[in-house]
């Protein structure tokens, strides 16, 4: 078929299906110079077109640009540098399956963008003036390499140079090169992400950044490699961009119809709301609804503020877990992490602190120059970022948490680079106790290796216990065997042709673990929220949060009281009650919220900073690690041993002896041996022999 063809195809194809949306372009050109086709439409107009499509596409996009180009307007405009953009391309290669049966092809590769350069101009038609007789000489450039005119084309001239190169006369376009990589979560086991170079050029260039999960639509290319000995017979692939589609974005982005907009408002008119969000999350894991409702308000976070003094107060809610191995907390991070359309999981062994933040790399797209690699923080950004083991992390990589948690940015001064990356995302940690199982009597700092101040940052801390019960278990067990069982009857229907199960049988069993709101509604749900809602709080609500936070201050009244909570305590106070009037679509945030937020907060520190000896609040036990009776029970116990210790010769004082006049002032001996191997690890005691110890 010769070129015109196309272009004659191409101009009913266009005026038929997209007229509407070539006027909108010539209103908004030069702008906007693209026209996005769906594959789909150009299928039910020709067969024979969409199939050449993919197999020439050399051949029929420039047949489609000038079509596009050429058309009639009923407005004075030319759309010289229009561009058709086609997506939903059917043909979607993996980028480890690309083979040389592909080159020339239109691929759509689907994956993450791991790098992206600047955007610079590179040159198209470039123009060339000979030094001798003045005469300009245009080159178009298509090659790789650029290139220069052998000869002048001035006819007394003709000599071979030399050239000099107007700019003002030559045309430029935007490019820009960009990096893909496989979604991780596509990959076989072993196999190490496969990234593939991609070429993006006039409006494409600059549009994404790394992070983003996109297709790519476009003509596969290939480029001869050179080596030091000469041109090599390996070719390296790349990918020239027709069209970029996003995946999964951000909650600001997500599309959302106006038919869904209805529902979403309907559902928010639900009172039963809360409940469904609830049993929406997770719902394979049984129980845990205090723990859900945390989770679900993670989701739509308070209201970030920016405050007149160019500060800003952060809206994202961050949660730990701690607790006793099998309690699910994985299994919840792996959910929450599905929910959020950003959502990052990373493990705290194998995360290192570059790997959360940001890495200094070689530039291998270019010129060798250091370029920063985002790093799994960053890559969350507006979304919630998992780390599931915290306590194994290294000491120096926990650091690395904390100006992300609080200031929600990321500074960077390596390899020459100062730069600072927003990394405006939720923190759902998971970490285990040091010894295996949570001791109530010890310090959460000191079951969990983390630094006290990174603890303080979480706005809430749930730990999780495996406590025997009877009544729980068998609703547990019945509730994990159920899901079991429904997982059995899909898996063989959908493996075995012969089984007899039918779909109405698994869809009965699988309404057990089905969640009250589809995943993909609820996150539009949460779009629409973030987007829309902005809660201002009630006077009722601000006057029930701050005498709440007072009554735990007040605790700490007094000479020997414990101190209860801090400001940051409070903070989350408004971040939680915000979050819980956006969960309703309510822009005002009612006394009803601030309960729910402080119900919470009440059930966390019940389970976190109480002094198991005396049952009253004390945030020490968080943020020192060490209760105030705990430290109280210390300082007596060093007395009876300094007491004991005059009575006998070089102050070694008989461990019984100590025991029993322990008792006297009313510390069991399981207590005071306790508390005398802490100081021995403290280094406050020495143990010169089994019967005796002695203050140093």
């Amino acid at each position: 078929m010769t070129e015109g063809k196309w272009d004659e195809k191409f101009a009913i194809f266009l005026k038929k299906y997209y007229w509407d949306s070539i006027l909108q372009l010539a209103n908004n050109y030069p702008d906007h110079r693209s026209l996005v086709v769906d594959f789909s439409d150009l299928e039910i107009f020709d067969r024979n077109i969409a199939n050449e499509l993919l197999f020439n596409p050399d051949e029929v996009i420039p047949g489609a640009n000038n079509a596009l180009q050429q058309i009639d307007l009923p407005v004075e405009k030319e759309l010289d540098d229009a561009k058709v953009r086609f997506i939903r391309i059917p043909s979607k290669v993996p980028s480890r399956e690309l083979r040389s049966k592909h080159l020339l092809q239109l691929v759509a590769i689907e994956g993450m963008i791991r790098k992206a350069t600047e955007v610079r101009p590179k040159v198209t038609n470039a123009a060339f003036q000979c030094m001798r007789c003045e005469h300009v000489t245009m080159v178009p450039q298509n090659e790789i390499k650029f290139t220069e005119p052998h000869e002048c084309e001035n006819e007394t001239c003709g000599r071979k140079g030399p050239f000099k190169i107007v700019i003002n006369q030559s045309a430029f376009i935007d490019a820009q090169k960009l990096q893909i990589q496989e979604s991780p979560e596509n990959l076989k086991g072993g196999a190490q992400p496969q990234s593939l170079d991609v070429d993006a050029e006039d409006d494409l260039a600059g549009i994404v950044k790394p992070g983003d999960r996109v297709i790519i639509n476009g003509i596969l290319r290939s480029h001869q490699r050179t080596t030091r000995e000469g041109k090599s017979p390996f070719y390296d692939l790349v990918v020239h961009a027709n069209s970029i589609e996003y995946m999964d974005q951000e909650f600001d982005e997500l599309e959302i119809s106006p038919e869904e907009e209805e529902e979403i408002l309907s559902m928010g008119r639900d009172p039963a709301i809360y409940k469904k969000v609830i049993g929406s999350i997770a719902p394979s894991i049984y129980g845990y609804d205090d723990v859900k409702e945390a989770l679900s308000l993670q989701l739509f976070s308070g209201v970030p503020k920016h405050l007149p003094d160019g500060s800003r107060v952060r809206g994202d809610i961050h949660m730990l877990f701690v607790g006793d191995p099998g309690v699910a907390k994985s299994q919840m991070l792996r959910y929450m992490v599905k929910l959020s359309p950003r959502g990052v999981f990373a493990s705290g062994k194998s995360a290192s602190s570059s790997g959360l933040t940001a890495a200094a790399v070689r530039d291998d797209l270019g010129d060798g120059r250091w370029t920063l690699e985002a790093g799994a923080l960053v890559m969350a950004d507006m979304g919630i970022a998992a780390v599931d083991e915290m306590d194994k992390m290294s000491t120096e990589d926990k650091s690395a948490l904390h100006e992300a948690m609080e200031q929600q940015t990321i500074s960077v001064a390596k390899a020459g680079i100062l730069a600072t990356l927003k990394s405006r995302c939720a923190l759902l940690g998971a970490a285990n106790p040091k010894y295996g199982r949570f001791d109530r009597y010890e310090g959460i700092a000191q079951q969990i290796n983390m630094p006290p101040a990174l603890v303080s940052r979480f706005d809430m801390i749930f730990v999780l216990l495996d406590t025997p019960n009877e009544d729980m278990d068998s609703r547990i067990a019945k509730h994990i065997l159920k899901s079991h069982y429904a997982g059995e009857l899909s898996e063989q229907r959908k493996n075995m042709p012969t089984s007899n199960i039918t779909q109405e049988q698994v869809d009965d069993y699988m309404g057990v673990i089905k969640p009250v709101i589809d995943a993909d509604m609820l996150r539009k749900y949460v779009a629409y929220s973030r987007r829309n809602i902005f809660p201002v709080m009630e006077e009722e609500a601000r006057v029930h949060l701050v005498k709440f936070y007072m009554d735990l201050r007040k605790m700490g009244d007094g000479k020997d009281a414990p101190v209860p909570v801090t400001a940051r305590q409070l903070e989350a106070l408004v971040r939680l009650a915000e979050a819980s009037a956006r969960l309703r679509l309510s822009n005002i945030a009612t006394l009803e919220d601030a309960k729910k937020a402080t119900g919470i907060v009440y059930a966390c520190l019940r389970q976190v900073g109480v002094d198991p000896d005396t049952g009253a609040f004390d945030v020490d036990v968080i943020a020192s690690g060490t209760s105030k009776s705990q430290r109280d029970r210390i300082k007596i116990i060093k007395e009876i041993i300094k007491y004991v210790g005059e009575k006998h010769p070089g102050g070694k004082a008989p461990l019984e002896e100590v025991y029993a006049e322990a008792r006297n002032q009313e510390i069991d001996r399981e207590h005071a041996e306790e508390l005398i191997s802490k100081m021995r690890r403290s280094g406050d005691l020495i143990k010169p022999d089994k019967e005796h110890v002695k203050v140093v």
